[in-house]
């Protein structure tokens, strides 16, 4: 009676080992941390600088599909889509929120005021209501600023001296965009100072940017373009429109002047979103938003295009040119 006790504990014990494996493999894996990339345009227009901060992220440690997972999402220049991936990012409790512009990141922080969020890219933090404190932000927002609306005035300048003679320019942004009309603000307030006249077609849609252009046409003698996802997903075109109208373009962002733009100064985006890859990895460690400054950019670019001034018989000066950041020819 013993022997036949034990061969069946035997068994018994040899059939509970056997289905051990299949109990582990049936228990669901821990769920990795999740970066949800709400990116405003397409990957021709944003994709490099998401994927700079995706490179700081790896060289922290962070490797999607190995210890964190990474959900793209391109709003591809449509404002109605903000706020459709934001919601689909609270649904799916994402971790972090990583986005970029003003647009963006308010669709993001009206969809939560729990799951961090970190912008790089936003051109008056405070202004838009987005955080009350450069220094404290005490939400669930921070990030880093562009400084679009402080360089008016340097943008202004070096206009001039590539157009001593500048009267009038225009102003081209996307005029629904409440960030992007902070800055055109600027401008015209800055022209005026200047005693120069500033003008702003009304540009909602992709749509409009033609006909703008077209009523520009031997009424200004330059253009101001105020970057926001609209206007970027779109900067081949405006410049092709601005040279065949023979109007010198001043642009925020180098990826304008490499398609044709005449001369931009700003930050430096690739270095803003490395940047803004060190703080999405505070927040994966455990920092909160509101104890993670507003960062401000360090780095700044003056890029010229001298083909494109070759193109408009305009003569850079050798001053200018030496004080460039990058001239491309």
């Amino acid at each position: 009676m013993l022997d036949i006790r034990r061969r069946q504990f035997i068994t018994l014990l040899g059939g509970a080992a056997a289905s051990w494996p299949l109990a582990a493999g049936a228990q669901q894996p821990a769920r990795l941390p999740t970066i949800g990339f709400l990116v405003p345009g397409t990957p021709a227009t944003h994709g490099q600088w998401f994927a700079a901060l995706v490179q700081r992220l790896r060289e922290f440690g962070w490797i999607d599909g190995r210890n964190i997972t990474v959900e793209y999402r391109w709003a591809e220049a449509r404002s109605e889509r903000f706020a459709e991936i934001a919601a689909e990012f609270v649904r799916l409790k994402v971790n972090v929120i990583a986005t970029s512009a003003t647009g963006p990141t308010l669709a993001a922080n009206q969809a939560t005021r729990s799951i961090p969020i970190v912008f790089a890219g936003v051109a008056d933090a405070v202004g838009s209501g987005l955080v009350t404190n450069l220094a404290r932000p005490s939400g669930n927002v921070t990030g880093l600023s562009v400084l679009f609306t402080d360089l008016a005035g340097k943008r202004l300048e070096l206009l001039r001296e590539i157009l001593p003679g500048l009267h009038r320019l225009a102003i081209l942004t996307n005029t629904g965009n409440s960030g992007a009309m902070l800055e055109a603000r600027e401008v015209e307030a800055t022209a005026r100072t200047l005693g120069l006249e500033a003008v702003t077609p009304d540009v909602q849609r992709a749509e409009d940017i033609a006909a703008a252009l077209e009523s520009l046409k031997d009424r200004v003698e330059a253009l101001y373009v105020i970057a926001d996802p609209l206007i970027t997903t779109s900067r081949i075109r405006i410049n092709t429109l601005a040279l065949r109208a023979r109007i010198p373009t001043m642009h925020s962002l180098r990826e304008f002047v490499e398609v044709g733009g005449l001369m931009s100064y700003g930050p430096n985006m690739l270095d803003l979103f490395r940047r803004a890859g060190e703080l999405v990895d505070k927040v994966l460690r455990g920092v909160k938003p509101a104890d993670i400054p507003v960062e401000q950019p360090t780095k700044f670019d003056l890029v010229i295009n001298l083909t494109t001034a070759k193109a408009l018989g305009l003569e850079i000066p050798a001053t200018l040119l030496a004080r460039a950041d990058e001239v491309i020819e």
